[in-house]
Protein backbone atom coordinates (compact mmCIF):
# COMPACT_ATOMS: atom_id res chain seq x y z
CA UNK A 1 0.00 0.00 0.00
CA UNK A 2 3.36 0.00 1.12
CA UNK A 3 5.60 -1.57 3.70
CA UNK A 4 4.98 -1.45 7.26
CA UNK A 5 6.80 2.00 7.48
CA UNK A 6 5.43 3.72 10.13
CA UNK A 7 7.48 3.55 12.70
CA UNK A 8 10.43 6.33 14.56
CA UNK A 9 12.46 6.08 11.61
CA UNK A 10 9.76 6.64 8.94
CA UNK A 11 9.08 9.60 11.11
CA UNK A 12 12.09 11.10 10.62
CA UNK A 13 12.36 10.06 6.99
CA UNK A 14 9.56 11.82 6.31
CA UNK A 15 10.96 14.66 8.12
CA UNK A 16 14.30 14.56 5.85
CA UNK A 17 11.97 13.91 3.01
CA UNK A 18 10.49 17.50 3.87
CA UNK A 19 13.52 19.49 3.85
CA UNK A 20 13.69 19.83 8.00
CA UNK A 21 12.96 18.38 11.07
CA UNK A 22 10.77 21.33 11.75
CA UNK A 23 8.48 20.17 8.88
CA UNK A 24 7.03 17.51 10.50
CA UNK A 25 6.30 18.37 14.26
CA UNK A 26 7.13 15.47 16.87
CA UNK A 27 4.00 12.94 18.08
CA UNK A 28 4.73 13.17 21.93
CA UNK A 29 4.78 9.42 23.18
CA UNK A 30 1.50 7.97 25.36
CA UNK A 31 2.18 8.07 29.03
CA UNK A 32 2.81 4.02 30.00
CA UNK A 33 -0.46 3.29 31.07
CA UNK A 34 -1.53 5.19 27.88
CA UNK A 35 0.51 2.78 26.05
CA UNK A 36 -0.18 -0.62 28.07
CA UNK A 37 -4.05 -0.11 27.30
CA UNK A 38 -3.54 0.79 23.85
CA UNK A 39 -2.89 -2.62 22.38
CA UNK A 40 -4.12 -5.80 22.30
CA UNK A 41 -7.63 -7.59 22.00
CA UNK A 42 -8.85 -5.71 25.01
CA UNK A 43 -9.19 -2.32 23.52
CA UNK A 44 -10.09 -3.09 20.17
CA UNK A 45 -6.35 -2.24 18.62
CA UNK A 46 -4.87 -5.45 16.70
CA UNK A 47 -1.34 -5.65 17.95
CA UNK A 48 0.72 -5.04 21.16
CA UNK A 49 3.44 -2.89 20.29
CA UNK A 50 3.54 1.02 21.09
CA UNK A 51 0.70 2.09 18.75
CA UNK A 52 2.49 5.82 18.64
CA UNK A 53 3.53 5.97 15.12
CA UNK A 54 1.18 3.14 13.17
CA UNK A 55 -1.42 2.34 15.47
CA UNK A 56 -4.40 3.38 12.65
CA UNK A 57 -1.89 1.96 9.62
CA UNK A 58 -1.61 -1.75 11.28
CA UNK A 59 -5.55 -1.54 12.26
CA UNK A 60 -6.73 -0.72 8.94
CA UNK A 61 -4.32 -3.19 7.24
CA UNK A 62 -5.40 -5.65 9.09
CA UNK A 63 -8.92 -4.94 8.50
CA UNK A 64 -8.16 -4.86 4.71
CA UNK A 65 -6.36 -8.37 5.16
CA UNK A 66 -9.24 -9.49 6.24
CA UNK A 67 -11.23 -8.70 4.02
CA UNK A 68 -9.48 -10.21 1.42
CA UNK A 69 -9.98 -13.43 3.13
CA UNK A 70 -13.78 -12.99 3.89
CA UNK A 71 -13.57 -12.18 7.55
CA UNK A 72 -15.34 -8.83 8.67
CA UNK A 73 -13.53 -6.98 11.69
CA UNK A 74 -15.30 -6.89 15.08
CA UNK A 75 -17.72 -4.33 15.97
CA UNK A 76 -14.78 -3.54 18.63
CA UNK A 77 -12.26 -3.35 16.72
CA UNK A 78 -14.09 -0.96 13.98
CA UNK A 79 -15.39 1.00 16.77
CA UNK A 80 -11.52 1.56 17.85
CA UNK A 81 -10.79 2.85 14.39
CA UNK A 82 -13.69 5.03 14.02
CA UNK A 83 -12.38 6.30 17.34
CA UNK A 84 -9.67 7.57 16.45
CA UNK A 85 -10.81 10.05 13.97
CA UNK A 86 -10.66 13.75 14.15
CA UNK A 87 -13.80 15.93 14.11
CA UNK A 88 -12.34 17.24 10.46
CA UNK A 89 -12.05 13.64 8.95
CA UNK A 90 -8.15 13.49 9.42
CA UNK A 91 -6.71 10.64 11.01
CA UNK A 92 -3.33 11.15 12.73
CA UNK A 93 -0.64 7.74 12.96
CA UNK A 94 -2.26 7.37 16.39
CA UNK A 95 -3.89 9.09 19.39
CA UNK A 96 -3.57 8.18 23.11
CA UNK A 97 -6.96 10.00 24.78
CA UNK A 98 -9.51 10.14 22.02
CA UNK A 99 -11.72 11.82 24.71
CA UNK A 100 -9.51 15.13 24.34
CA UNK A 101 -10.86 16.43 20.55
CA UNK A 102 -7.96 17.10 18.03
CA UNK A 103 -6.14 20.50 17.79
CA UNK A 104 -3.61 22.56 16.23
CA UNK A 105 -0.68 20.30 17.83
CA UNK A 106 -2.43 17.24 16.48
CA UNK A 107 -0.43 15.93 13.42
CA UNK A 108 -2.93 14.76 10.68
CA UNK A 109 -1.54 12.23 8.74
CA UNK A 110 -2.75 11.97 4.43
CA UNK A 111 -1.11 8.34 4.24
CA UNK A 112 -3.63 6.94 8.05
CA UNK A 113 -6.16 8.64 6.86
CA UNK A 114 -6.20 7.57 3.70
CA UNK A 115 -5.70 3.96 4.39
CA UNK A 116 -8.49 4.02 7.47
CA UNK A 117 -11.07 5.52 4.83
CA UNK A 118 -10.35 2.47 2.85
CA UNK A 119 -10.71 0.14 5.52
CA UNK A 120 -13.79 1.58 7.02
CA UNK A 121 -15.66 1.18 3.52
CA UNK A 122 -13.89 -2.45 2.90
CA UNK A 123 -15.48 -3.10 6.99
CA UNK A 124 -19.04 -1.38 5.62
CA UNK A 125 -21.19 -4.45 4.73
CA UNK A 126 -21.58 -6.36 8.04
CA UNK A 127 -20.91 -3.34 10.33
CA UNK A 128 -23.04 -2.77 13.00
CA UNK A 129 -23.62 1.08 11.95
CA UNK A 130 -22.78 1.43 8.06
CA UNK A 131 -24.58 4.92 8.54
CA UNK A 132 -21.67 5.78 11.00
CA UNK A 133 -19.00 4.70 8.38
CA UNK A 134 -20.62 6.18 5.51
CA UNK A 135 -19.92 9.50 7.57
CA UNK A 136 -16.73 8.53 8.39
CA UNK A 137 -15.39 7.50 5.08
CA UNK A 138 -16.85 10.76 3.17
CA UNK A 139 -15.64 13.40 5.64
CA UNK A 140 -11.88 11.80 5.47
CA UNK A 141 -12.22 12.20 1.57
CA UNK A 142 -13.22 15.48 2.02
CA UNK A 143 -10.22 16.30 4.48
CA UNK A 144 -7.89 14.79 2.22
CA UNK A 145 -9.60 17.10 -0.62
CA UNK A 146 -8.33 20.47 1.28
CA UNK A 147 -5.08 19.34 2.06
CA UNK A 148 -3.87 18.21 -1.76
CA UNK A 149 -0.85 20.05 -2.78
CA UNK A 150 -0.94 22.74 -5.63
CA UNK A 151 1.30 19.63 -8.30
CA UNK A 152 -2.53 17.53 -7.31
CA UNK A 153 -0.18 15.36 -5.12
CA UNK A 154 -0.32 14.63 -0.85
CA UNK A 155 2.73 14.83 1.17
CA UNK A 156 2.54 12.98 4.49
CA UNK A 157 1.76 15.12 6.50
CA UNK A 158 -0.53 18.16 5.71
CA UNK A 159 1.07 20.87 3.75
CA UNK A 160 4.49 18.57 3.20
CA UNK A 161 5.85 18.39 -0.33
CA UNK A 162 4.34 15.92 -2.45
CA UNK A 163 5.69 12.40 -2.69
CA UNK A 164 4.80 9.32 -4.58
CA UNK A 165 4.28 7.04 -1.91
CA UNK A 166 1.62 9.68 -0.28
CA UNK A 167 -0.17 10.54 -3.22
CA UNK A 168 -0.51 6.11 -4.22
CA UNK A 169 -1.74 6.02 -0.69
CA UNK A 170 -4.34 8.66 -1.34
CA UNK A 171 -5.03 7.57 -4.93
CA UNK A 172 -5.62 3.82 -4.05
CA UNK A 173 -7.89 4.78 -1.25
CA UNK A 174 -10.21 6.71 -3.58
CA UNK A 175 -10.53 4.62 -6.17
CA UNK A 176 -11.05 1.75 -3.45
CA UNK A 177 -14.12 3.76 -2.29
CA UNK A 178 -15.43 4.47 -5.75
CA UNK A 179 -14.50 8.07 -5.75
CA UNK A 180 -12.60 8.75 -9.44
CA UNK A 181 -8.95 10.13 -8.24
CA UNK A 182 -8.88 12.54 -11.45
CA UNK A 183 -11.79 14.38 -10.27
CA UNK A 184 -9.09 15.90 -6.98
CA UNK A 185 -7.90 18.81 -9.05
CA UNK A 186 -6.42 21.32 -7.10
CA UNK A 187 -7.01 24.77 -7.55
CA UNK A 188 -4.41 24.36 -10.34
CA UNK A 189 -6.12 21.88 -12.09
CA UNK A 190 -4.21 19.23 -11.32
CA UNK A 191 -4.76 15.56 -10.62
CA UNK A 192 -2.84 12.98 -8.21
CA UNK A 193 -2.15 11.27 -11.63
CA UNK A 194 -0.33 14.91 -12.74
CA UNK A 195 1.91 14.43 -9.49
CA UNK A 196 2.32 10.61 -10.27
CA UNK A 197 3.94 11.55 -13.39
CA UNK A 198 6.52 14.01 -12.15
CA UNK A 199 7.90 11.10 -10.16
CA UNK A 200 8.23 9.08 -13.01
CA UNK A 201 11.62 8.08 -14.46
CA UNK A 202 11.98 7.90 -18.59
CA UNK A 203 13.17 4.17 -19.82
CA UNK A 204 16.25 6.23 -20.80
CA UNK A 205 17.40 6.64 -16.93
CA UNK A 206 20.61 4.44 -16.75
CA UNK A 207 19.99 3.44 -13.46
CA UNK A 208 16.08 3.55 -12.37
CA UNK A 209 14.65 3.00 -16.17
CA UNK A 210 10.55 2.97 -15.87
CA UNK A 211 10.75 3.36 -11.64
CA UNK A 212 9.29 5.91 -9.60
CA UNK A 213 11.45 8.29 -7.42
CA UNK A 214 10.01 9.15 -3.75
CA UNK A 215 10.55 12.34 -4.26
CA UNK A 216 12.81 14.77 -6.65
CA UNK A 217 16.26 15.35 -4.50
CA UNK A 218 17.76 18.45 -3.62
CA UNK A 219 18.74 19.39 -7.06
CA UNK A 220 15.94 18.41 -8.27
CA UNK A 221 16.90 15.15 -9.36
CA UNK A 222 14.61 12.37 -9.58
CA UNK A 223 16.59 8.80 -8.17
CA UNK A 224 14.54 5.32 -8.56
CA UNK A 225 12.63 4.29 -5.45
CA UNK A 226 11.40 0.54 -5.71
CA UNK A 227 8.73 1.77 -2.94
CA UNK A 228 7.57 4.56 -3.97
CA UNK A 229 7.78 2.41 -7.71
CA UNK A 230 5.46 -0.16 -6.02
CA UNK A 231 2.88 2.25 -4.70
CA UNK A 232 3.04 4.30 -7.64
CA UNK A 233 2.49 1.26 -9.96
CA UNK A 234 -0.35 0.39 -8.52
CA UNK A 235 -1.93 3.94 -7.64
CA UNK A 236 -0.99 4.80 -11.82
CA UNK A 237 -3.24 1.77 -12.47
CA UNK A 238 -6.29 3.24 -10.69
CA UNK A 239 -5.62 0.84 -7.78
CA UNK A 240 -4.47 0.08 -4.31
CA UNK A 241 -2.98 -2.55 -2.09
CA UNK A 242 -5.71 -4.71 -2.44
CA UNK A 243 -5.07 -5.14 -5.88
CA UNK A 244 -5.65 -8.76 -7.85
CA UNK A 245 -3.66 -10.41 -11.02
CA UNK A 246 -4.84 -8.57 -14.12
CA UNK A 247 -5.14 -10.91 -17.07
CA UNK A 248 -4.21 -11.76 -19.42
CA UNK A 249 -0.57 -11.57 -18.79
CA UNK A 250 2.70 -9.91 -20.77
CA UNK A 251 5.87 -9.84 -19.28
CA UNK A 252 6.42 -6.05 -18.30
CA UNK A 253 8.30 -3.59 -20.95
CA UNK A 254 9.14 -0.13 -21.23
CA UNK A 255 8.37 1.76 -23.57
CA UNK A 256 9.49 5.71 -23.47
CA UNK A 257 6.38 7.81 -25.43
CA UNK A 258 6.69 11.30 -26.87
CA UNK A 259 3.83 12.37 -24.47
CA UNK A 260 3.73 10.55 -20.81
CA UNK A 261 0.74 8.63 -20.03
CA UNK A 262 -0.24 7.65 -16.35
CA UNK A 263 -1.08 4.04 -17.39
CA UNK A 264 2.03 3.89 -19.44
CA UNK A 265 4.27 4.77 -16.87
CA UNK A 266 3.10 2.04 -14.54
CA UNK A 267 4.19 -0.42 -16.79
CA UNK A 268 7.66 0.91 -17.01
CA UNK A 269 7.20 0.95 -13.02
CA UNK A 270 6.40 -2.94 -13.37
CA UNK A 271 9.05 -3.24 -15.67
CA UNK A 272 11.36 -1.75 -12.97
CA UNK A 273 10.36 -3.89 -10.41
CA UNK A 274 10.64 -6.94 -12.52
CA UNK A 275 14.11 -6.83 -12.73
CA UNK A 276 14.94 -5.04 -9.24
CA UNK A 277 13.37 -8.97 -7.94
CA UNK A 278 14.79 -10.81 -10.38
CA UNK A 279 18.13 -10.32 -9.34
CA UNK A 280 17.90 -11.79 -5.84
CA UNK A 281 14.02 -12.61 -5.63
CA UNK A 282 13.98 -10.14 -3.45
CA UNK A 283 14.05 -5.81 -2.99
CA UNK A 284 16.90 -4.75 -0.47
CA UNK A 285 16.83 -2.15 2.09
CA UNK A 286 19.03 1.08 1.54
CA UNK A 287 21.63 1.45 4.57
CA UNK A 288 20.37 3.99 6.95
CA UNK A 289 21.64 7.00 6.86
CA UNK A 290 24.70 7.78 8.86
CA UNK A 291 24.92 3.76 9.42
CA UNK A 292 28.70 1.93 9.44
CA UNK A 293 27.19 -0.90 8.25
CA UNK A 294 26.04 -0.21 4.56
CA UNK A 295 25.26 -4.57 4.12
CA UNK A 296 21.69 -4.53 2.16
CA UNK A 297 19.56 -6.07 4.20
CA UNK A 298 16.14 -7.94 2.58
CA UNK A 299 13.24 -5.34 2.00
CA UNK A 300 10.41 -7.85 2.77
CA UNK A 301 7.32 -5.56 3.22
CA UNK A 302 8.26 -4.09 -0.04
CA UNK A 303 8.79 -7.18 -2.06
CA UNK A 304 5.64 -7.81 -0.72
CA UNK A 305 4.17 -4.78 -2.24
CA UNK A 306 6.34 -5.07 -5.34
CA UNK A 307 4.42 -8.61 -5.53
CA UNK A 308 1.11 -7.45 -5.93
CA UNK A 309 2.16 -4.41 -7.91
CA UNK A 310 3.11 -6.97 -10.76
CA UNK A 311 0.18 -8.77 -10.30
CA UNK A 312 -1.74 -6.01 -11.18
CA UNK A 313 0.27 -5.01 -13.86
CA UNK A 314 -0.56 -8.45 -15.75
CA UNK A 315 3.23 -9.32 -14.56
CA UNK A 316 2.15 -12.20 -11.94
CA UNK A 317 4.38 -14.36 -13.32
CA UNK A 318 7.55 -12.26 -13.16
CA UNK A 319 6.32 -11.77 -9.80
CA UNK A 320 6.55 -15.62 -8.56
CA UNK A 321 10.37 -16.10 -7.42
CA UNK A 322 9.40 -12.90 -5.24
CA UNK A 323 6.68 -14.71 -3.74
CA UNK A 324 8.81 -18.21 -3.56
CA UNK A 325 11.23 -16.13 -1.62
CA UNK A 326 8.85 -14.86 0.76
CA UNK A 327 7.36 -18.23 1.60
CA UNK A 328 10.43 -19.23 2.28
CA UNK A 329 11.75 -16.03 4.56
CA UNK A 330 9.00 -13.82 5.60
CA UNK A 331 7.87 -15.85 9.12
CA UNK A 332 10.44 -14.27 11.17
CA UNK A 333 9.64 -10.79 9.79
CA UNK A 334 6.01 -10.89 10.09
CA UNK A 335 5.92 -12.60 13.85
CA UNK A 336 8.36 -9.34 14.44
CA UNK A 337 5.96 -6.69 12.84
CA UNK A 338 2.84 -8.15 13.72
CA UNK A 339 -0.66 -7.37 11.72
CA UNK A 340 -0.12 -5.47 8.82
CA UNK A 341 2.87 -7.55 7.69
CA UNK A 342 0.64 -10.51 8.25
CA UNK A 343 -1.85 -8.46 5.79
CA UNK A 344 0.91 -7.80 3.16
CA UNK A 345 1.49 -10.78 3.18
CA UNK A 346 -1.96 -12.26 2.61
CA UNK A 347 -2.08 -9.13 0.05
CA UNK A 348 0.66 -10.78 -2.00
CA UNK A 349 -0.87 -14.15 -1.88
CA UNK A 350 -4.13 -13.06 -3.18
CA UNK A 351 -2.56 -10.88 -5.76
CA UNK A 352 -1.10 -14.50 -7.05
CA UNK A 353 -4.21 -16.25 -6.53
CA UNK A 354 -2.24 -18.44 -3.68
CA UNK A 355 -3.91 -19.57 -0.62
CA UNK A 356 -2.74 -17.20 2.22
CA UNK A 357 -3.55 -20.04 4.76
CA UNK A 358 -0.75 -22.19 3.22
CA UNK A 359 2.15 -19.94 3.04
CA UNK A 360 4.78 -21.63 2.79
CA UNK A 361 4.50 -23.11 6.23
CA UNK A 362 2.12 -20.24 7.97
CA UNK A 363 -1.32 -19.79 7.61
CA UNK A 364 -1.16 -15.73 7.60
CA UNK A 365 -5.15 -15.72 8.17
CA UNK A 366 -4.62 -17.58 11.61
CA UNK A 367 -2.11 -15.30 12.30
CA UNK A 368 -3.16 -12.24 11.56
CA UNK A 369 -6.89 -13.23 13.17
CA UNK A 370 -4.86 -13.48 16.31
CA UNK A 371 -3.30 -10.27 16.93
CA UNK A 372 -6.56 -8.53 18.05
CA UNK A 373 -10.42 -8.95 18.32
CA UNK A 374 -11.41 -12.15 17.03
CA UNK A 375 -13.35 -11.35 13.73
CA UNK A 376 -16.65 -12.55 12.71
CA UNK A 377 -16.79 -15.36 10.57
CA UNK A 378 -16.41 -15.71 7.16
CA UNK A 379 -19.44 -14.54 4.70
CA UNK A 380 -18.18 -14.82 1.28
CA UNK A 381 -21.19 -13.40 0.48
CA UNK A 382 -20.38 -10.27 1.75
CA UNK A 383 -17.08 -9.75 -0.30
CA UNK A 384 -17.81 -7.36 -3.00
CA UNK A 385 -15.58 -8.53 -6.29
CA UNK A 386 -15.96 -5.29 -7.52
CA UNK A 387 -13.04 -4.10 -5.71
CA UNK A 388 -12.34 -0.58 -6.88
CA UNK A 389 -13.10 -0.62 -10.25
CA UNK A 390 -15.76 1.62 -9.79
CA UNK A 391 -12.78 4.25 -8.77
CA UNK A 392 -11.26 3.71 -12.37
CA UNK A 393 -11.03 6.82 -14.74
CA UNK A 394 -12.11 7.41 -18.43
CA UNK A 395 -8.84 7.49 -18.81
CA UNK A 396 -8.10 4.29 -18.59
CA UNK A 397 -10.69 2.70 -21.22
CA UNK A 398 -9.14 4.66 -23.59
CA UNK A 399 -5.95 3.75 -22.92
CA UNK A 400 -5.94 -0.20 -23.09
CA UNK A 401 -6.17 0.57 -26.68
CA UNK A 402 -3.42 2.86 -26.40
CA UNK A 403 -1.25 -0.16 -24.23
CA UNK A 404 -2.41 -2.83 -27.07
CA UNK A 405 -1.36 -1.07 -29.63
CA UNK A 406 2.08 -0.91 -28.56
CA UNK A 407 1.60 -4.52 -27.80
CA UNK A 408 1.20 -4.66 -24.24
CA UNK A 409 -2.99 -5.61 -24.21
CA UNK A 410 -4.12 -6.33 -20.36
CA UNK A 411 -7.17 -6.15 -19.09
CA UNK A 412 -8.04 -5.00 -15.48
CA UNK A 413 -9.28 -8.06 -13.64
CA UNK A 414 -11.80 -7.70 -10.69
CA UNK A 415 -10.83 -7.53 -7.07
CA UNK A 416 -12.22 -8.82 -3.56
CA UNK A 417 -12.88 -5.74 -1.39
Amino acid sequence: MNTVRRGAAALAAAAVALGTAAAVPAVAAPSPSASASAGGSGSGLYGTKDPTYDGVWRQSLAFLGQRATGYQPSDQAVDWLLGQQCADGSFASYRADVSKPCDAKTMRDTNATAVAVQALRAARGQAAVPEKIDEAVTSGSDWLRTVQNKDGGWGYGAGGASDANSTSVVVGALAAIGVRPASFTSAEGRTPYDALLSFALPCSDKDGAGAFAYQPDKTGKLLANADATAAATLAALGKSVVATKASPEQPPTCHDLSKPTVERAALNGASYLAKALAKTGHLTLPPMPGATDTTEQPDIGNTADAVVALAAAGAAKEAEPALAWLEKNSTAWAKENGPAAYAQLILAARATETDPREFGTADLVEQLNATGPAPKAPDTSAVSTSDDESGFDVWWIIGIGTVVGVGIGFLVSGRKK
